[in-house]
C-alpha cells in the first residue's frame, strides 16, 4: 500500500501537490475501500508527505489491492503521456483542475435558482453585450487560425495525423489554437451562469448542461493527447458556427427592439445540426479505413455527434416543429 497512491510528478507538472492527493482520495473513495480491518470496517490508508489512515463506513472492497495498483498505474499513465507541449499550459496537465471547474459548475446550477428567489433577476444588459461580442471575436480568431494553419500545412480533410513538432505551425500556430478553443469552452460556462443570475431556468435544460459540461472534457483531452491532426476539423466548424451563435446572443442582448432582426434563430439551430453530420462523416471515415490517428478518439468523438445529433433533433421538433403544428391545430 505504501506506493499505492503516489503519483511521480512530471517534468511539466504545475499542479498544486495537494490537488493530486485530493484527486487521488477522490478515485479511491469513489471505487470503494481497499481492505477490511479485523472489525468489519473498511480502513483507507494514504501514504502522502506522511502516513495517515482515514476510517470510514463499511465498504465491500475485500483483496482488491490489485485493482487499485492497475488505476493507480492507470492514472501515472494519463498524466505522465500527454503531449510535452501542451503539459505545462493551464489546465492541461492534470484532469483535476477541469473536474473541481465542472463539480463547482454543476453545484451552481443545482443551487443557483434556489439561492436567486430572494433576489430580482440581474439585467446585465452592458456585461452581457461584451462578453458575447468578445466571444464572437475569438470564435473568429479561432477559425481564421484553424482555417490558415491547415492550409499552410497542407492538411488532409481526410485523414490528418497529429503533428507533435516543435514547427512553428505545428506548435506556435495548430496546438496553440486547440488549447484556445479548450479554454473557450471553460468561458462558455458562464452562460448557464448568466441564465441563472437572470433567473431565466428554462434555458438550463439537460442539453444545455450536457453540452457545455462534455465539451470542456472532450477538449481537455484533446488538448492534453491529440492537439491537432484530425481535431482541428471540429474546431474549425465549431469556432464558425459559434460566430453566429454569439453574435445571435449579442443582438439579444441589447433588448426587445432587436428582435424583429433575430428571425433567424431556426436556421442557427440547422446549422449546428450541419455541423454535427459533417463531423460525424468526417470520425466515421477513419473508423474503416487505415489513418494514423487514433481510432479511439474517433470513435468516441462520432459516438458524442450521434448524442448532440439526437439531442439536438428533439430540441428542433419541439421548439420550431410541434409548436407550429399545434398553432396550426
Amino acid at each position: 500500500m505504501r506506493h499505492l497512491l503516489q503519483v511521480r510528478r512530471g517534468k511539466y507538472d504545475k499542479v498544486p501537490a495537494q490537488w493530486h492527493r485530493l484527486w487521488q482520495l477522490f478515485v479511491l473513495l469513489s471505487l470503494g475501500c481497499v481492505r477490511r480491518d479485523y472489525k468489519g470496517f473498511c480502513t483507507l490508508t494514504v501514504f502522502l508527505e506522511k502516513e495517515r489512515s482515514y476510517s470510514i463506513s463499511p465498504g465491500k472492497g475485500s483483496g482488491m489491492a490489485s485493482t487499485w495498483q492497475k488505476i493507480q498505474e492507470f492514472y501515472k499513465w494519463a498524466l505522465e503521456n500527454g503531449d510535452p507541449r501542451t503539459d505545462r499550459w493551464l489546465l492541461v496537465y492534470s484532469p483535476l483542475p477541469v473536474t473541481l471547474l465542472f463539480t463547482l459548475y454543476l453545484v451552481f446550477v443545482a443551487l443557483g435558482p434556489r439561492l436567486m428567489r430572494k433576489w430580482e433577476p440581474l439585467r446585465l444588459k452592458g456585461l452581457l453585450t461584451a462578453y458575447n461580442l468578445t466571444l464572437v471575436a475569438l470564435s473568429i480568431y479561432m477559425f481564421y487560425e484553424f482555417l490558415v494553419t491547415s492550409v499552410l500545412a497542407n492538411y488532409s480533410y481526410l485523414c490528418q495525423p497529429v503533428d507533435y513538432t516543435q514547427s512553428k505551425l505545428g506548435m506556435r500556430q495548430m496546438a496553440r489554437v486547440c488549447w484556445w478553443f479548450f479554454f473557450s469552452k471553460v468561458i462558455e460556462l458562464l452562460d448557464t451562469v448568466f441564465f441563472i443570475l437572470r433567473k431565466k431556468p428554462e434555458q438550463v435544460t439537460f442539453l444545455h448542461v450536457y453540452h457545455h459540461g462534455t465539451m470542456l472534457f472532450n477538449w481537455w483531452a484533446g488538448v492534453k493527447y491529440v492537439p491537432g491532426g484530425q481535431a482541428f476539423f471540429i474546431g474549425m466548424l465549431n469556432s464558425f458556427v459559434h460566430i453566429f451563435m454569439y453574435l445571435y446572443y449579442g443582438l439579444a442582448s441589447l433588448g426587445p427592439q432587436m428582435q424583429r432582426y433575430l428571425w433567424w434563430k431556426r436556421y442557427l439551430t440547422i446549422l449546428q445540426l450541419c455541423q454535427f453530420v459533417a463531423i460525424a462523416i468526417h470520425s466515421s471515415y477513419n473508423l474503416f479505413t487505415e489513418c494514423p490517428f487514433p481510432k479511439g478518439f474517433n470513435i468516441a468523438v462520432f459516438l458524442y455527434i450521434l448524442s448532440l445529433i439526437v439531442l439536438f433533433l428533439n430540441f428542433y421538433y419541439w421548439t420550431y416543429t410541434r409548436g407550429k403544428w399545434e398553432k396550426l391545430t
